[in-house]
């Protein structure tokens, strides 16, 4: 028993550590919960948990077939992403500002109709298996963590696992999107334009890094 506890607290220990840094996946869930709400923000982070769950099945099983083929695929992965990022990025920064449920565009006002928290939750889902970098940072974690924490090694184990790193990612956007949605509502206009042009900014940097990092790694492949 004290075994399978130690696994489901490693493996939400796992999920805490691959979503709590600051990158464009928090970002996009605090200016959405900002904007659209606690809920809208939670559900576009659970859309990354899903993702850190998939990565984190592929490590847990063993399934090497889908891992080669994740690194085969890796350049055009990171195409992908670094333009859903610059995509994401703009969209963004020219979004008119949303205060207490109403957007507000070119002075006039106008109230905003309910969000597709689907299309919330692929987006962010889209966004987190198009970073194949991902796959190696649980590999890390997993074997840093003592290699299923002790467990039997089972499918059952490893199933565990995977349900506690996505438990682990899913209680961290929770606490994430709940905080911040205390400010929701409160913000002014000005405000939420400032914040929805740094998020941009920084969200479609991200993209240009990643894009920018693909380009070099492929021009030093063909010079070599």
């Amino acid at each position: 028993m004290q075994e399978w506890l130690i696994l489901i607290a490693s493996g939400m220990v796992i999920g805490v550590l691959v979503a709590a840094p600051i990158g464009p996946v928090n970002l996009i869930c605090i200016r959405r919960t900002l904007a659209y709400g606690t809920l809208n923000g939670f559900v576009s982070g659970l859309g990354a948990a899903l993702g850190d769950g998939f990565f984190a099945a592929v490590t847990a099983y063993g399934l090497t077939a889908v891992a080669q083929m994740i690194e085969g695929y890796s350049g055009g992965l990171q195409l992908a992403g670094g333009f859903i990022l610059v995509g994401f990025g703009l969209q963004t920064f020219f979004a008119a500002p949303v205060v207490a449920n109403l957007r507000i565009n070119n002075g006039e006002i106008e109230k905003v109709r309910r969000t597709n928290l689907v299309t919330a939750m692929a987006s962010t889902f889209a966004l987190t298996i198009t970073n194949p970098a991902t796959l190696i940072g649980f590999a890390a974690l997993f074997t840093g963590l003592g290699s299923v924490a002790g467990a039997d090694g089972s499918i059952m184990a490893a199933g565990v696992l995977v349900g506690s790193v996505i438990l682990g990612s899913s209680g961290w956007w929770l606490v994430l999107c709940t905080f911040t949605g205390l400010f929701h509502g409160q913000l002014t206009e000005t405000r939420m334009r400032i914040i929805n042009q740094g998020s941009g900014l920084f969200i479609g940097a991200f993209g240009f890094v990643v894009l920018a990092h693909l380009i070099l790694d492929r021009w030093l492949h063909i010079k070599l």
